[in-house]
C-alpha cells in the first residue's frame, strides 16, 4: 500500500466534481503528485497519535477529506477543498522535528500494527525514512496552499 496525492488546479478539481470517475485518470506522476510510498501510516501516526483517526489541523493531512470517484485499489480517493488544504498546511508547518521525533515510539507503533511494520529499528526508521517523508508532505502542502489548490489523496 502506497500514498499519493495529487494537487488540484481550479479548473481540475471543477472536472473531478463535476465527473468524479476522472479521478482515476489524474494519477499519473509528475510535479502535480507526491509518493510517500509506504511512509503513509507512520506519517498519519505521528501526526494523530492514533491508527487511523483524525486530530487536530494536520491530522487530515493523510486519510482526511471526503471520499470520490472509483476504488483506486484501497477504496476510492479523498478530496480536500482548498480551505481544507490550507488548514492543513498551517498545522504542518506547526510541527517542527523535535515534536515529531518526541512522537516517535517504535515499540507503540508496532504494537498498534501502523504499516509497514518496520519500526523496530528505532531512529532510523525516523531519520531516514519518516522525516525525509514529512519534509516533503509539509512543503507539497504548502505549495498547494500557496497556489490555492485542491488536493485528491489515494492510498493504493
Amino acid at each position: 500500500m502506497i500514498f499519493n496525492a495529487r494537487r488540484l488546479s481550479a479548473e481540475e478539481l471543477a472536472a473531478v466534481l463535476a465527473d468524479p470517475e476522472k479521478v482515476g485518470t489524474l494519477f499519473q506522476g509528475g510535479p502535480d503528485e507526491l509518493d510517500l510510498d509506504k511512509a503513509w501510516h507512520g506519517l498519519h501516526y505521528l501526526l494523530n497519535g492514533t491508527t487511523y483517526e483524525i486530530r487536530g489541523d494536520a491530522g487530515p493531512a493523510i486519510v482526511g477529506g471526503d471520499p470520490i470517484g472509483p476504488d483506486l485499489g484501497m477504496g476510492p480517493a479523498r478530496l480536500l477543498m482548498p480551505d481544507a488544504v490550507r488548514a492543513v498546511a498551517a498545522g504542518l508547518d506547526a510541527i517542527d522535528e523535535a515534536t515529531l521525533r518526541a512522537r516517535f515510539d517504535p515499540a507503540a507503533m508496532s504494537a498498534a500494527e501502523i504499516y509497514p511494520h518496520i519500526w523496530e529499528d528505532g531512529a532510523d526508521e525516523f531519520d531516514g525514512y519518516l522525516l525525509p517523508n514529512f519534509t516533503a508532505l509539509r512543503a507539497f502542502y504548502r505549495a498547494a496552499a500557496e497556489h490555492g489548490d485542491g488536493m485528491l489523496l489515494a492510498i493504493t
